[in-house]
């Protein structure tokens, strides 16, 4: 079970909006941060995902691992939030 779900976006990102919309519909909160808005978190992202791309959704789960989701990739998503 997906303890924390964080995503990073930008402002004109529609794979972002795809990822938020199906995440929401699934019931599931999230934590958003806007790269555009907080520049100084991209680095964050690249970090965690190694690509200069947006969205990167990160699911902690309660055992505290951690997967990292670039695009919208309902096969790698939805496992993931399970």
């Amino acid at each position: 079970m997906a303890k924390n779900i964080t995503i990073f976006t930008t402002n004109t990102c529609a794979y972002c909006v795809m990822v938020k919309r199906w995440l929401a519909a699934k019931g599931h909160s999230y934590e958003e941060v806007n790269i555009d808005q907080n520049p100084e978190r991209q680095a964050e992202a690249l970090q965690l995902s190694g690509a200069l791309t947006v969205p990167v959704t990160v699911v902690t789960r309660d055992d505290d691992s951690r997967e990292v989701i670039v695009g919208f990739n309902l096969a790698k998503l939805a496992p993931a939030v399970a």
